[in-house]
């Protein structure tokens, strides 16, 4: 079978660029009016143009809901990821879900109320807001059933004393701890001063000279 850890950057990476895209998309108008030659149909568009909000914010606003979630993900490890994904897959299903509902509305909400007899047409944005929401969706699908096999980062960027007591048990019960305490600093080579660094240890402690 493949390694399905190997899938963390590049699922990662798509699922932050399709979310930003997204974000990007509902921020932009979602329908405009084919202002034509005549004069009074202009007008009756361009003041509908200018009077409706014709953009997406729910979709914005969940997108970045999204990307913020992908960089818990990259951060975090055990069950609050797994819960970080859960909750980046329904942001996602929200992003899709509120680009339907603008793709589909928008244009009869520009023409409404309107005299003009043109209509609105979709503009690029809403259906590069649709198809990232879709992109979205599968990217965070993959996150939540291959997140248990993904590497996590290590414990030693943990708060300092999270598991120091623990190293230092361990190694009195074990002999490490005495057998680090009695190596002087300058006979110590540099993997392995950083290496108790990295256990909790001070290097120097117990040296003899």
């Amino acid at each position: 079978m493949p390694e399905p850890r190997a899938g963390l950057g590049p699922v990662a990476a798509l699922g932050l660029a399709w979310a930003g895209f997204a974000a990007v998309a509902g921020n932009q108008d979602w329908a405009t009016i084919d202002l034509g030659g005549d004069a009074t149909d202009s007008a009756f568009a361009s003041a509908a143009a200018s009077t409706l909000d014709v953009t997406a914010p729910p979709v914005t606003a969940l997108a970045l809901v999204l990307l913020a979630t992908w960089g818990v993900v990259l951060v975090s490890r055990g069950v609050a990821r797994r819960a970080v994904t859960w909750l980046g897959l329904l942001a996602a299903l929200g992003v899709v879900t509120f680009a339907v509902i603008a793709w589909v509305g928008t244009p009869d909400d520009l023409t409404e109320g309107t005299e003009s007899a043109r209509q609105a047409t979709r503009t690029f944005w809403s259906y590069l807001g649709v198809v990232t929401g879709l992109a979205g969706v599968a990217a965070s699908v993959v996150a939540v059933r291959a997140v248990r096999h993904w590497p996590e980062m290590g414990r030693r960027y943990d708060a300092p004393g999270s598991g120091a007591g623990n190293g230092a048990g361990n190694g009195a019960g074990n002999g490490d701890g005495a057998q680090r305490s009695v190596v002087p600093v300058e006979e110590q080579t540099n993997l392995d001063l950083w290496r108790a660094i990295d256990e909790g240890h001070d290097p120097t402690e117990g040296s003899t000279h």
